[in-house]
């Protein structure tokens, strides 16, 4: 006997929201996807029952989609109804790994508002070694600093970066000043702080500077600690400058150039195939690719 093809009930609450409410952005808002994902989710379940539930963009019911509303409710209703009521929900969780100044400086200020969206789900957070991908274990989502075309996952690129040279304002009034930092007579001789994570060779280049990668001076594994370095004095260092932008607000850090070079590197979100089709997984990874394109 051939079983039963059921609808994800993912589509199938979206569905019964989607009726009710009549709004894509309420429906997202209320359970914390995007207007996309509930287009999505609509879309897979007429696919699945090969027949149209909305008529019209302001989301009026296909007579087909009205007799269908009752069964959703019916079955919806009577599932709510075998958990007693004094049975605690259970807590959805995600597990993430990210490297350590994302968490710093891009997630943490933010993680409130995941928390206000989705309070049903709980965050493990674990921080990972950028470029290494190296975590303590196993997660859901991972964010990677890296090059991109990772042929072990699938990925989507989250946020790119543009670099220019910085230092402590001490460090500017002992040292110099400069115009622009973008010649040999200038970079040559000044302390470079370096790390694996920005080499200065992108920076040289565009200068049309031929320098080889420094291989004397301070240097450091993790960019924040590189921009705290710079900070106290220790030299010029590459600053990716949306990442690093809370140390040019601070004043820690001054810009020694208008000019800026993309970085070779960026943030990318990774999954192995399949992590999204649960909806606490879908529903972080949905919120963290909208946060990061608003201001902290």
């Amino acid at each position: 006997m051939t079983p039963p093809r059921i609808p994800p009930i993912q589509c199938l609450v979206t569905f019964e929201a989607l009726a009710r409410l009549r709004s894509a952005s309420r429906v997202a808002e209320t359970l914390c996807v995007t207007v996309s994902a509930v287009s999505h989710r609509i879309r897979q379940l007429e696919d699945h029952l090969g027949m149209k539930l909305f008529a019209r963009g302001d989301f009026t019911l296909t007579a087909d989609g009205a007799a269908y509303l009752g069964h959703v409710r019916a079955g919806l209703a009577s599932l709510q109804q075998m958990m007693p009521r004094d049975t605690p929900r259970p807590r959805l969780r995600v597990r993430v790994a990210a490297p350590p100044t994302f968490c710093r400086q891009l997630l943490m200020p933010r993680l409130e508002l995941f928390r206000n969206a989705c309070p049903d789900i709980d965050l493990i957070l674990q921080v990972s070694i950028p470029l290494l991908d190296v975590k303590a274990e196993p997660t859901d989502l991972e964010v990677r600093y890296g090059p991109g075309r990772y042929s072990d996952c699938e990925h989507r690129l989250l946020q790119a970066d543009d670099l220019a040279p910085a230092c402590s304002p001490a460090f500017l009034g002992e040292f110099g000043p400069f115009q622009g930092f973008a010649t040999r007579e200038e970079m040559a001789p000044t302390r470079l702080i370096r790390t694996p994570l920005e080499p200065w060779s992108p920076w040289f280049r565009h200068c049309g500077v031929d320098l080889a990668e420094p291989q004397e001076g301070s240097q450091f594994n993790d960019i924040g600690l590189a921009y705290d370095a710079a900070a106290s004095g220790f030299g010029v260092v590459l600053l990716r400058l949306r990442i690093g932008a809370s140390w040019l607000e601070s004043g820690r850090l001054v810009r020694l150039s208008p000019q800026a070079v993309p970085s070779a590197h960026g943030y990318h979100l990774c999954w192995t195939p399949g992590a999204l089709q649960r909806w606490e997984c879908a529903a972080f990874a949905d919120w963290l690719v909208q946060a990061l394109q608003q201001p902290a």
